[in-house]
């Protein structure tokens, strides 16, 4: 069984990100505020059921799914975007 993943999660560092978001066709001023911003990530795992929220000074995001299940995400409060999205866990490691 993969691990229960509920905890507060604080950001220690980024690397990469700015062309991770230039990849993703995010514009220069939204990159540059993101990049300010030092977001923790609160998660509370029951099952295959997760709720993400992503917590920040500019603003909050909150993220809903089963695991393994598509579903519609929201990237409105950042670009204006929706997509399909399926998140799955990784297998449990073996243990000797």
């Amino acid at each position: 069984m993969p691990p229960n993943l509920t905890g507060y999660y604080r950001f220690v560092s980024q690397k990469n990100m700015e062309d991770y978001l230039q990849a993703l066709n995010i514009s220069m001023p939204l990159r540059k505020i993101a990049l300010l911003l030092k977001p923790d990530k609160e998660i509370d795992h029951q099952g295959n059921h997760m709720i993400v929220k992503t917590l920040s000074t500019f603003r909050n995001y909150v993220l809903e799914f089963e695991v393994g299940v598509e579903f519609e995400e929201d990237l409105s409060i950042m670009d204006g975007r929706k997509c399909q999205t399926t998140l799955d866990m990784p297998p449990a490691r073996a243990t000797s």
